[in-house]
């Protein structure tokens, strides 16, 4: 699948340092190790039907801020991330609106390109389509199969069985454990089950958790014929297969929002456990989740900010980033429509401060130095707003450095053709 064009990205003096980031799994702020100063990022993509929504967007822009650390630190990055170009929600959207579900697709990751273009961010060198993959996630799942930790279960809609994961077996013959990467309570995990897309209370299975991994044929629905019998795969496996497919096995980080913790982060780490024999992961970082309008932003509840609405409304791709910078990639906030007036506000003082000449400057060099010391605390962006705030309200005494770090660090361009 093709991708989008790159920013570009001022070489700055000096070297930053390696972020420390905070690993769900462990609870604890970490340095994920990086081999031969090469880091690996697989962060979960769309399923493309409602493109591009401001979740999206701070989702992808935290994991964009986190290659910008690696690179600034003399890092290499190698980043994939996947689509999920065939799952329920897409057929749902499709089915009701009359659209064919493969011009849905196509047409909502034409779009989610464009706005990742318009928003300067760093594209991944692995972009994979899940229709792009399935034999081999099939093939996999054949594997889960032989190694006794795949099941049928029947159907009654269809001429062949649904096979499903087998989450106790697993615990037993593999180094995966149930709340490796989520650390819940089982009462925790089925309610979350229940509400992200799988489906506990289903009869047949052997327990309430264990996850669908391939889906047999139904009427009106797409599928393949594969090694596992017709059907399509679901969707842990096929983040477990894209991933280790582009970046190997024990990479970096996986990324996601915080909505991905559990079950589809804690069962894409279990599946690859089991087909490889090493974890899928060091580090598992999450953003966390936005309200609007006094809800948590939803494709349900139709309380979603599209990006391409903002920009085709006249919002500066930097004030953009700069309104959802103002909060930690962490943390669950609410958006308001005046926080993009804010953002425009802030972009245009700090405009305004590059080119104003002052007696009194601060130097760029330390200023530079309390950004890169802010970004390598767990990507710390209201730490480094404020910074910026602080000196191009006084002035600096070499602005074109501090225009090239708002670029290379955050993505916010301050000087025309910058």
């Amino acid at each position: 699948m093709r991708t989008w064009t790159a920013p570009e990205i001022a070489k700055l003096p000096g070297l930053g340092r390696p972020p420390k980031l905070f690993n769900t799994a462990s609870g604890r702020l970490e340095h994920p190790p990086i081999s031969n100063d090469r880091a690996t990022l697989y962060v979960c993509g769309i399923t493309p039907y409602d493109a591009t929504h401001l979740g999206h967007a701070a989702t992808y822009l935290a994991f964009d801020l986190m290659q910008r650390a690696w690179l600034d630190a003399g890092i290499e990055t190698v980043y994939a991330q996947n689509i999920t170009d065939v799952d329920d929600p897409l057929l749902e959207r499709a089915k009701a609106t009359g659209v064919d579900w493969k011009h849905l697709a196509d047409d909502q990751i034409s779009l989610f390109r464009s706005d990742m273009f318009r928003l300067g961010m760093l594209p991944p060198q692995h972009y994979v389509a899940v229709t792009e993959r399935i034999d081999e996630i099939a093939n996999a799942v054949a594997r889960l199969r032989e190694l006794g930790l795949a099941y049928e279960v029947p159907t009654t809609d269809s001429v062949g069985d649904d096979l499903y994961f087998d989450v106790r077996q697993a615990q037993v013959s593999t180094e995966w454990r149930l709340g490796d990467v989520a650390p819940y309570d089982e009462h925790l995990m089925q309610q979350l089950s229940a509400e992200r897309g799988g489906d506990p209370q289903r009869e047949g299975k052997r327990d309430p958790l264990d996850p669908l991994l391939w889906r047999s044929a139904r009427d009106g629905e797409p599928s393949w014929e594969s090694a596992v019998g017709t059907g399509r795969p679901g969707w842990h496996v096929e983040c477990s297969v894209i991933a280790a497919g582009a970046l190997g096995n024990a990479f970096t980080v996986q990324g996601g929002g915080g909505d991905l913790v559990f079950p589809h982060h804690e069962f894409t780490a279990a599946h690859a456990t089991a087909l490889s024999g090493t974890p899928l992961a060091h580090a598992y970082c999450h953003v966390g989740l936005i309200s609007y309008e006094g809800h948590k932003m939803s494709k349900s509840r139709g309380n979603l900010v599209l990006i391409s609405r903002l920009l085709d409304a006249g919002a500066d791709p930097s004030a953009i980033r700069l309104g959802i910078l103002a909060h930690h990639y962490r943390s669950e906030w609410e958006w308001f429509d005046e926080d993009l007036q804010k953002a425009h506000r802030r972009l245009q003082a700090w405009r305004e401060g590059i080119a104003r000449e002052t007696e009194d400057p601060l130097d760029a060099h330390e200023v530079l130095a309390q950004l890169r010391q802010a970004l390598a605390n767990d990507l710390d962006t209201p730490v480094m707003l404020a910074t910026l705030d602080a000196a191009l309200d006084r002035g600096v005494d070499q602005p074109e450095l501090i225009a090239a770090a708002a670029q290379s660090l955050l993505g916010v361009v301050l000087v025309e053709g910058g």
